[in-house]
């Protein structure tokens, strides 16, 4: 019984083998195609690397690469990859992926040598292009090089800005000359500048101080120099006129060179015996404080008129209030945006931005500056006509005007 049991085991082996042979079979010819078709993918055609060379009209920091696949067939190519490297053998970085109709890359980096991206000038590199398959093989170039980015010294694609810079330097050449040979200039009239005379009039028939303040700026700054100028020129009519002066500082530098700016001025008008050190004064350079300090001087003493002149914060609407409420005349002036807004609902008159400047040099009367001035509305004034212009050309559809003048970075 037993070799029997142990005969049919045997027989049933043998049939399932059987059987089972030709399955296997299947199976190992279907891995020999597919191994034999992986063997067969074809990897991407080789890029060809045609020319590295730096990029015009910049400040260096740039390099442009070109390549070229040579039987121009790139449907095996799902992109390009551009590395580089400062040595043919160093190690080469990634810089950029290009899809696989894009031929040309343009390798910009950083000037600043702290960021992660510098790109030094002057300096040789080496690059490869790699071609990515569809099919997930590469294939890479030749190493190209070496090639180096260098600074120009003229942007070819900004001439418009050289041309408007070299003609209004002549413009402020011709006009400072001429207002040194004694032509007399026209500046158009600011209102807050023409009532410079009347308040100071006023003042001295009131039988009241002047209070000029020049504000929390440095003598250093460009609003603080244009109020010194104005300085000058209120304190010369205070001397003619033997009104009283009060000129508090919020810094000490600023006071000394006030000091000097209304010395100056006495001395110019006749009267340097009338000249008193205390009419320039320093009181603190704590911001509330010293508008505290003003405050008080305003609410004392009553001045007939307020110069608000100069580099002002978040005081400007606390002392233009005071000032308006003993009733005197205010004329402020400020290249603050912010503040402007205040001095104009509570001053008579406030010069906007640039016209604190233009009040420097109208009641300065010094050439260079009238010569700017004069240079500076030139200038304004072709840039409007040339605003006119385009928009007329522009709706014509004539954009000759509008590319000549565009600048090109």
């Amino acid at each position: 019984m037993k070799h029997r049991l142990k005969l049919i085991m045997y027989l049933a082996v043998a049939v399932l083998f059987a059987l089972s042979s030709p399955v296997f079979a299947q199976i190992e010819e279907i891995a020999a195609d597919t191994l034999l078709e992986e063997v067969l993918v074809d990897p991407p055609p080789k890029p060809v690397v045609l020319s590295g060379k730096d990029l015009p009209n910049d400040n260096g920091h740039a390099l442009g690469l070109k390549f070229e696949v040579p039987d121009g067939d790139v449907s095996a190519i799902s992109g390009f990859e551009v590395y580089r490297a400062e040595y043919p053998d160093g190690e080469y970085v990634l810089r950029g992926k290009l899809p696989n109709d894009v031929f040309e890359y343009s390798d910009r980096g950083n000037r600043d040598e702290d960021e992660l991206d510098y790109f030094p000038n002057n300096t040789d590199f080496f690059y490869k292009v790699v071609a990515v398959g569809t099919e997930g093989l590469t294939t890479m170039s030749d190493i190209a090089g070496p090639y180096r980015a260098k600074a120009q010294w003229l942007h070819l694609g900004k001439i418009p800005v050289l041309v408007a810079v070299l003609l209004f330097t002549a413009f402020t050449i011709y006009f400072i000359v001429a207002a040194k040979r004694g032509k007399d200039l026209y500046v158009r009239p600011i209102a807050g500048i023409q009532a410079v005379d009347e308040a100071i009039g006023r003042a001295t028939e009131m039988g009241k101080p002047i209070l000029y303040v020049l504000g929390l700026g440095a003598a250093s700054d460009i609003a603080t120099i244009a109020s010194f100028t104005i300085l000058s020129r209120v304190a010369k009519k205070v001397a003619e006129y033997q009104t009283k002066l009060i000129v508090p500082c919020y810094e000490a530098i600023v006071m000394t060179v006030a000091q000097e700016v209304v010395k100056a001025a006495y001395m110019e008008a006749g009267k340097p015996d009338h000249y008193d050190e205390d009419m320039v004064f320093f009181i603190t350079n704590s911001q509330f404080a010293y508008v505290a300090g003003v405050n008080g001087i305003m609410v004392r003493e009553q001045p007939a008129t307020n110069f608000y002149l100069g580099v002002f914060h978040a005081e400007s609407l606390i002392l233009a209030e005071t000032g308006a409420s003993t009733g005197a005349i205010q004329i402020s002036g400020t290249d603050q945006v912010a503040q402007i807004p205040f001095f104009v609902v509570a001053c008579d008159y406030t010069l906007i931005g640039e016209e604190l400047y233009a009040a420097s040099a109208y009641l300065g009367k010094e050439p260079v500056l009238l010569g700017s001035l004069k240079a500076e509305d030139w200038a304004k004034a072709i840039v409007m006509v040339l605003l006119v212009i385009g928009a007329i050309t522009s709706v014509l559809g004539w954009d000759v005007l509008i590319e000549m003048l565009r600048v090109k970075l």
